[in-house]
């Protein structure tokens, strides 16, 4: 008698994998009570392969660029650009669930995750340098083209990239990750205070965006299940933003943020000329970008593949097997 295995909502080796458990323990589909049922073949030989994700640093212009690496060496490379105020850490368990078929990189900036925090005298912190940084490092492991999954800061980080060589991108996956001044509402209001007068009381004022209370909001506020978050999430993140020093690096960023706005239509321009293949799976109940900056997408990208995720900001936290699947096929479909 032949017993079949429960389906499961994805297919292929990401379907091995969940059956494996993102822990590595087995998940073994009960077996209906037959004598020809027998207890599966847990020997390494029988067992599917699990990516190995590797953990390096380049230095790049001077800069100790820290990032994870995972998947076959000649696979369609997908690139994970993070957001404030994490790391590629946002990515840990998104790597393995794509490194089957790609090769996926996801580099820290500098003064996030593992890679050096220069000083400030010595060191511009502004989106610019961060693009050039990623793109040295992109150089520097000779890819020339590749997919990009731009989230929060990793948004601009990513446009730069796009803007310098369009023709290096093939698909895009945004979540939560602005190019419309629709999306810049309530939230930045202090910021933009700061940006108008660039004054030592408006920068002191956004100082609560990087303490402990703020960080653990940016992970549950508007999750649809909160005991989905990890807290080992904004205990790692704040461990980081306490660094002596990091919070005046957080302050510089915030204030160039400023410089993304002159930069949308140009981003746009680049959106309806080249029309990258591009998949958006939003957390619509992300205040600091709320699904009103999704919607513009459409406008200049009408065939965006479009999904608004009950979740917040970090959604990938929250809504991780919605996600997977959308990302896995999106790639799947448009990476030849």
């Amino acid at each position: 008698m032949k017993v079949s295995q429960p389906k499961l909502a994805v297919s292929g080796s990401i379907r091995r994998r969940l059956l494996l458990g993102l822990s590595g323990a087995v998940a073994v589909a009960a077996l209906p009570p037959t004598a020809e049922a027998r207890p599966p073949d847990l020997s390494p030989a029988a067992l599917p392969a699990y990516p190995v994700v590797h953990y390096q640093k380049k230095n790049i212009d001077g800069v100790n660029i820290f990032y994870r690496e995972a998947g076959p060496k000649n696979g369609q490379v997908v690139l994970l650009l993070h957001g404030f105020p994490t790391s590629s850490h946002m990515f840990r368990n998104l790597i393995p669930a794509l490194a089957d078929r790609y090769h996926v990189i996801a580099p820290d900036y500098p003064g996030y995750g593992q890679s050096d925090m220069p000083s400030r005298t010595n060191f511009s912190y502004t989106f610019d340098r961060f693009a050039e940084l990623v793109g040295g490092l992109v150089s520097e492991l000779g890819v020339e083209r590749y997919a990009m999954y731009v989230m929060d800061y990793g948004a601009p980080v990513g446009w730069r990239l796009a803007l310098k060589n369009p023709e290096s991108i093939s698909g895009l996956i945004v979540q939560n990750g602005n190019a419309y001044e629709e999306g810049l509402q309530e939230f930045w209001d202090p910021i933009k205070k700061y940006w108008v007068d660039g004054s030592d009381a408006s920068r002191q004022a956004l100082m609560s965006l990087v303490t402990l209370e703020t960080t653990k909001f940016q992970y549950t506020d508007g999750m649809s299940d909160v005991s989905r978050i990890a807290p080992d999430n904004w205990v790692y993140d704040q461990a980081l933003l306490d660094r002596p020093g990091n919070s005046d690096v957080q302050m510089d960023m915030f204030y160039d943020y400023r410089t993304n706005l002159p930069l949308y239509p140009k981003v746009q321009t680049y959106f309806r000329k080249h029309k990258p293949p591009t998949l958006l799976v939003w957390g619509k109940n992300d205040k600091i970008f709320p699904a009103a900056g999704a919607y513009p997408y459409k406008r200049d990208l009408p065939q965006t593949e479009f999904h608004l995720i009950d979740s917040g900001h970090f959604a990938l936290e929250d809504r991780f097997e919605e996600m997977v699947p959308l990302i896995r096929g999106f790639l799947d479909r448009n990476l030849k």
